[in-house]
């Protein structure tokens, strides 16, 4: 096994079992291009358990990013099943979609896609515009915990590379999410910030149960992760 040395998967007493946080069962993804029919997966069979941190890697083109956009409800499947937390969610339309990512799902992209205009509290603050109730003490107390207390009403361009990225997974957890998504989570960092990155995923993975994937190229990745599954040509290896 690479990576961390056990995963919550393998040490739960099967009495007490439960689902997969998400689950693909035997899921194809076909686009059409230059009339031509391309697999971007191919009968792909995957799971993330509770508490568990998988890293996903291969060559560019490889469909590890459709993995990660089909188990974020963000595409759809041409063929096979997407559970979450054991709901078959592969038929939802677009509302039940945005409603399940929106319960379950926390994504963290390679290029933050931060608001600029926005301070840290605020672009934390931005998946919660429909949840009911003042979001503000959870959202400053994630920065907090990610080391941004004195970075709380700084705007993104004023802050690193290392500190972006943390308003990015603050911004993923807001919702108390049971699956975390992350693009190359390293892709745009030093070494350093990246170790201290990943060290935060692990965290969250191990105290909060949450399911994490991680699409990388980053060796330094694997390192943290319970386990690597490589993707080739839409096909797990």
């Amino acid at each position: 096994m690479t990576g961390r040395d056990s995963g919550a998967a393998a040490d739960a007493d099967p009495a007490t079992t439960r689902h997969p946080v998400a689950e693909l069962d035997d899921v194809t993804k076909e686009y059409r291009s230059g009339g031509e029919t391309i697999a971007a997966l191919a009968d792909v069979d995957f799971a993330v358990e509770p508490g568990e941190m998988v890293a996903v890697i291969g060559p560019s083109g490889s469909g590890k990013s459709t993995l990660l956009n089909v188990l974020g409800l963000l595409d759809v499947p041409t063929s096979g099943t997407v559970r979450l937390d054991g709901d078959d969610v592969t038929d939802y339309d677009d509302e039940a979609r945005t409603m399940a990512r929106r319960r379950t799902i926390g994504f963290v992209f390679q290029s933050f896609h931060l608001v600029p205009m926005l301070t840290a509290v605020e672009n934390v603050l931005v998946p919660t515009m429909f949840v009911q109730g003042d979001q503000t003490p959870r959202a400053r107390a994630l920065l907090e915990r990610m080391g941004l207390d004195d970075r709380l009403d700084h705007r993104p361009d004023q802050l690193s590379g290392g500190q972006r990225q943390r308003v990015a997974i603050a911004r993923a957890l807001v919702n108390e999410p049971r699956l975390l998504l992350a693009d190359e989570p390293t892709g745009n960092l030093d070494r350093d910030t990246g170790r201290n990155i990943l060290e935060e995923f692990e965290r969250i993975s191990t105290e909060a149960e949450v399911g994490v994937v991680a699409v990388t190229h980053d060796e330094l990745v694997t390192e943290f992760t319970d386990r690597t599954v490589e993707l080739v040509d839409g096909v797990i290896q």
